[in-house]
């Protein structure tokens, strides 16, 4: 039976929400466990839909994987297959973040197309490139990504695009390769840094981390090691969000502010009140209706296309006319559809959005394409009059441990209902 959710309008959320690791880092860091033999532990996981799916993908491969609470212990084996094609494969798209780490390891590896999000294509060319350039051989075939090598060596790679999957399949092959390896135009996001620091942990010698040049220096094995997963910053932006979109007042602890520091810009535009608590949290006040900003989406330090659909619902019920650009996935703004049976008044053309804010949206049946998408419905549902239901919840399971408990406890009123849509 299908899940959804009964949002009542009207609510106002204010008190303390806890945010844990983050979801863009942690099934990276399961897949950097293949590159070394023994029992690594990550610890601070999120309890979120995604990491037991991940899980299966890593048994697949041959490892042992043990999920404790918010503790997940990987014991990687000598023998390791090299071919990654669980069903799980389609169903996340962090699965490909295998296909580096085995390459490093194995020199060989056979990787089924990820799947997860309904939000754009998400081409492997630049993936494919890096390996090509440290020696592999890289082709599709029959739904798979198949690479071997018979070494692996240093190279020079520059990506077109900072992508953060590319930059994370190259870094996790590069550490186990012949000489050095310097990647630019590298991604930025937090989470490869975190990256980086458990590799560092594990033996391999990089440099940059956190900037757009990388520098590896392959070693020849890595060991096990125990990691804290960073906070998600996707998360504690989301909170920060709710709280203006709600005028409410939600202190945020467990992710570092200044992952957040152009979100955290935005919302003082907007018309809230920032406190920052250095490298813990930070609080955020709205007493008045939120004030129209105009969001663009780049990669890190930019504005991340994972907050759009919150940017598109702060922008719904605020005073004045935004604009929104999306430059990473064309196809987010179809969480604009939804948004318009809410009774937004937003109008797309190509990467833009026009939003014209309304005084309170108007409750409706609406449908979750992914994580965020729901997890924007429902924030638009809070400012919302009456109920909506929202549908198709279990991608907002994937990325929200506890969402609705947690937003219960601050002031609103959701239920997970069981039952089948009448889509009539």
């Amino acid at each position: 039976m299908s899940e959804h959710f009964d949002v009542h309008g009207g609510a106002r959320l204010v008190g303390e929400v806890e945010v844990v690791g983050a979801k863009n880092s942690v099934l990276k860091l399961m897949a950097a466990a293949l590159l070394a033999e023994g029992t690594t532990t990550i610890t601070n996981c999120p309890k979120i839909l995604d990491v037991p799916l991940m899980g299966d993908v890593l048994r697949s491969v041959g490892c042992e994987v043990e999920i404790d609470g918010d503790t997940v212990r990987i014991t990687t084996p000598s023998a390791l297959s090299h071919r990654a094609d669980s069903p799980a494969m389609g169903k996340l798209r962090a699965s490909v973040c295998v296909l580096g780490p085995l390459v490093g390891r194995l020199k060989r590896a056979v990787v089924a197309l990820p799947g997860g999000d309904a939000i754009g294509s998400r081409p492997l060319d630049m993936h494919q490139s890096g390996l090509r350039s440290l020696g592999a051989t890289s082709t599709i075939e029959h739904g798979c990504v198949v690479a071997k090598a018979d070494e692996l060596r240093g190279a020079q790679i520059w990506l077109d695009f900072p992508s953060v999957g590319a930059t994370e399949n190259i870094l996790m092959a590069a550490v186990l390769a012949d000489g050095t390896t310097v990647i630019d135009n590298a991604a930025r996001e937090p989470e490869i840094a975190d990256i980086c620091t458990m590799l560092i942990e594990m033996g391999a010698k990089i440099e940059g981390a956190g900037t757009s040049t990388l520098t590896v220096h392959g070693v020849d094995a890595l060991h096990p090691t125990e990691h804290r997963v960073i906070g998600d910053r996707i998360v504690g932006a989301t909170w920060a969000f709710a709280a203006a979109m709600t005028r409410g007042d939600l202190t945020v602890r467990g992710v570092n502010p200044h992952h957040l520091d152009l979100v955290l810009d935005k919302l003082r535009l907007a018309g809230a009140e920032v406190i920052p608590f250095d490298g813990k949290g930070f609080r955020i006040v709205q007493a008045e209706r939120p004030k129209a900003v105009d969001f663009v989406t780049l990669p890190y330090p930019g504005f991340a296309t994972d907050l759009q659909p919150f940017a598109v619902a702060l922008s719904a019920v605020s005073e004045g006319t935004s604009m929104i650009t999306e430059n990473v996935y064309e196809a987010r703004f179809r969480f604009i559809e939804e948004m318009q049976r809410l009774g937004a008044d937003a109008r797309t053309d190509g990467h833009h959005a026009v939003v014209r804010g309304v005084e309170a949206l108007s409750s409706a049946p609406v449908w979750a394409s992914d994580i965020r998408a729901g997890a924007g419905l429902v924030l638009a549902g809070l400012c919302a009059d009456g109920v909506t239901e929202i549908w198709d919840v279990f991608h907002i399971d994937r990325g929200y441990p506890h969402f609705v408990e947690n937003l219960n406890r601050l002031g609103a009123r959701i239920e997970r209902v069981t039952g089948e849509p009448d889509r009539a």
